[in-house]
Parts: structure tokens; sequence; C-alpha cells
């Protein structure tokens, strides 16, 4: 499917040079090229499991630096994202406006910034941190950047699958800096990550599946009828809560964490069977709610590491 060059802007967008905006919408343009209330997720699975590897309230100083450097790095990862996909990001409804499609922010200034991020995360990782974390942060935004954006958006419908593994490192990340180490307990939430990334995406490009179709990225809802993607959401969910719930016998938390996943896991499952016999009955529209999946997906993920947190203080 040919696109558009980023400089086929859509109609309402600013028809002056990135340098003559105001200072204040600028500065906001650059803050949205971070994509900060997807890295508000990442950090929900970074600090709790601080608190899990020092089975306890970890160094405060520790807990900002990490958490800051994991800002710089996963805002280099996205801005890069956005000056590789600003040809079909200015194709699509929901990211139309983004600031390098807009022209708020030009190209050069978006790879500039996305650069500099890179450089500057991992130096902070490895200064005030340690150099394990810089070396997975560092991997963490490579992959996505690398991997995901430039190979796989475009060429497969697994896309999401393999390139949801960078949203999984920063439960690395968090371990690592405590322990300057990878446990096994890190392993097994960062399989949760993993197995939670797909279910949680597809039904959001169940939602958007003529933007992505529009701009020819192969998201699974694009090429395979909702029935197939709920069951394929169906089967991760299944994986993903067998697997967080591995970590107790593993001897790594006390009662609180397996209560927790057990009944926030058993109303994931519910929801995922529902989206699944509304697809199996040829739901379509409004009516098949695939975006109350997505919603609870994010309270999901908040709950279980909210457990991993405080679990410590219970056993």
């Amino acid at each position: 499917m040919c696109v558009t060059a980023v400089e086929s802007r859509p109609a309402g967008v600013l028809a002056t040079s990135p340098s003559h905006r105001p200072f204040g919408a600028r500065v906001k343009g650059f803050v949205a090229l971070t994509k900060p209330r997807i890295i508000e997720l990442l950090l929900i699975t970074t600090v709790p499991v601080m608190f899990l590897a020092e089975q306890g309230v970890p160094n405060l100083w520790l807990v900002l630096a990490t958490c800051f450097g994991g800002y710089l790095s996963a805002g280099g990862a996205n801005a890069l994202n956005m000056y590789i996909d600003r040809d079909i990001d200015a194709m699509m409804d929901r990211t139309s406006q983004r600031p390098l499609v807009t022209g708020l922010i030009s190209p050069r200034e978006g790879l500039v910034f996305g650069i500099t991020l890179a450089v500057v995360s991992t130096l902070w990782f490895g200064l005030l941190v340690n150099w394990l974390s810089a070396a997975l942060s560092l991997g963490a935004l490579l992959f996505y950047v690398v991997l995901y954006t430039m190979v796989l958006k475009r060429r497969t419908s697994q896309n999401i699958v393999w390139g949801g593994i960078a949203g999984c490192m920063p439960v690395f990340i968090g371990w690592s800096a405590v322990t300057n180490s990878v446990s096994w307990a890190a392993v097994v939430l960062f399989l949760v990550m993993f197995f939670w990334t797909p279910p949680h995406y597809w039904p959001l490009s169940m939602k958007v599946k003529e933007d992505y179709a529009r701009v020819g990225v192969p998201m699974l809802p694009v090429i395979a009828s909702n029935r197939v993607v709920a069951r394929q959401i169906v089967i991760y969910s299944w994986v993903m809560v067998a697997v967080s719930l591995t970590l107790w016998p593993l001897g790594y938390t006390g009662w609180f964490y397996p209560a927790v996943a057990v009944v926030t896991g058993g109303w994931w499952l519910k929801e995922a069977h529902g989206l699944l016999a509304r697809a199996k009955a040829g739901v379509t529209g409004a009516k098949l709610k695939e975006m109350r999946l997505f919603h609870w997906s994010i309270t999901y993920v908040s709950l279980l590491f909210v457990a991993v947190a405080v679990d410590p203080f219970l056993r």
C-alpha cells in the first residue's frame, strides 16, 4: 500500500515553521513525543518489582533515579518511534495530531531529541544506578525502535507479540537496579507482561483496525476475523494468569500476591471469554465491547503489581 510522505499533512496543521511556534506549545510537543501516559504504565511495573527485590522499602533515591532514567529511556524510544512512523501517523485518525505530523516539532528535531534521550538515559543508568540496568534499558530501546518499529510492525501480524518484549524490560530493570542481577522472580513477571501485551493491545486494535488497514499495518485484527482474534486473546489470557500464579510456589511471595492474582486473573478471564462469546455470535460495532477488556487490562496490571509491592510487608 502506498503511504504519503509526512509533508502531506492533514487539514488544519500548522503552516509556519516549528521555530515560530509558541515556546509553551513546543515544550508540550516535546513532552508529547515521549508518550507520558504509556510511560506511566511502564513505571507501574518497575517500582513494585524494586520492593519485591528489596523485600521491603528500597532506597528512595534509587527509586527516583531508576524512574527518571526509565522515563528518559522510554521517552527516547517513543520519540524515535514517532519519527519513523510519521508517514503513517499522518494517515491514521488517532495519531494525526502528533507533534511531528502537525509540524509543531520538525522531523530533525524529533530525531535529535530521541537520540539525545537514548544517550542521556544510558549514561544516567550507568553512572547513577548500575551498568546492568543501563544495558537493559538500552537493549529495550533498541528492541522497540529497530526490531518492532522498523522491522516487525509493517511486516507481520505478530508484531505486537514480539515487539512487546521491550515493554516487559522494566521488570528486569527494576530488579537489577536493586540487586545488580536478574532472578527467576523477575523472569516470571517479565513473562506475565509478555503474555499480557497481546490481549491488552489487540482489543484496541480491533477498535481502530480501519486505521491500521488504511496504512497497511497488518495488526492481527486487520487480517483476521473478530472470532480468531478473540480466540487468541483467550489463549494468551489463560497462559498469562497461569504464569502469574507461579511466583508463589517459587517462594518469592506470601499469601497476598496469589490471592490478588487469582481474583484479578479470574475477572480478566471472564472478560476475555465474554469477548469471545460476542465475537462467535457475530456481534460487531459498539456491541462487541472490545474496549472493556482493554480498559480492564490496565486495571489488572496495576492491581497485580501493587500486590507485588505490598506482599513483602505481609509475609
